[in-house]
């Protein structure tokens, strides 16, 4: 899989593009999960309403390697099921940082293993590669694309701390929390 398929929900991409070993595409931006309205009669959209901030993409022929991003609201993960779903499978690995849960869960969905993270303030690259403790000298002389399979090939050998919850349950336990963010105005 090329990541073609997923090419209408990129917003704001940074960059799609292969790795230098195997068949790994990667990408990074946000992906829409709910399209804006229909603006006017030549079918040009609002800007969507519901979107995956921050997120990180591997894909092969084998689906989806990697998928990892932002949630403002734990209750967006089914719009991220409903349109990659389909690409999860047993050797998916998913990272959500989510800002409105209490404390991190694994869970799995499609045989993919789901991480669910707690964070009001950072950003999602920087958190993976701390998650799996890599630096700047790891990804020395690395394209975008290879830096993406470098944290993959972390992950995969990466145990998650956290207790195993459904997402039905988290959901119960939700907070108010709302994503923090400095800098100029």
């Amino acid at each position: 899989m090329s990541l073609d398929r997923y090419e209408p929900l990129f917003f704001n991409a940074n960059f799609k593009e292969s790795a230098s070993t195997g068949a790994l595409v990667a990408y990074r931006g946000e992906l829409i999960l709910e399209e804006g309205e229909v603006a006017d009669a030549n079918g040009r959209r609002k800007p969507p309403t519901e979107v995956l901030k921050q997120a990180v993409l591997l894909g092969d022929a084998g689906g989806l390697r990697l998928i990892s991003g932002s949630l403002d609201e734990l209750q967006q993960f089914p719009l991220v099921v409903e349109k990659f779903g389909a690409d999860f499978n047993a050797g998916t690995i998913a990272v959500f940082f989510t800002v409105n849960i209490p404390k991190g869960f694994v869970t799995t969905a499609n045989g993919a293993s789901i991480a669910f993270i707690p964070l009001v303030q950072g950003m999602v690259w920087t958190e993976l590669c701390d998650l799996v403790a890599l630096d700047k000298g790891d990804f020395k002389g690395q394209s975008a694309a290879d830096k993406v399979a470098t944290v993959y090939g972390a992950l995969k050998s990466y145990k998650f701390k956290y207790a195993e919850q459904s997402v039905e349950e988290a959901l119960k336990t939700t907070n108010n929390a709302k994503r923090e963010t400095h800098g100029a105005i």
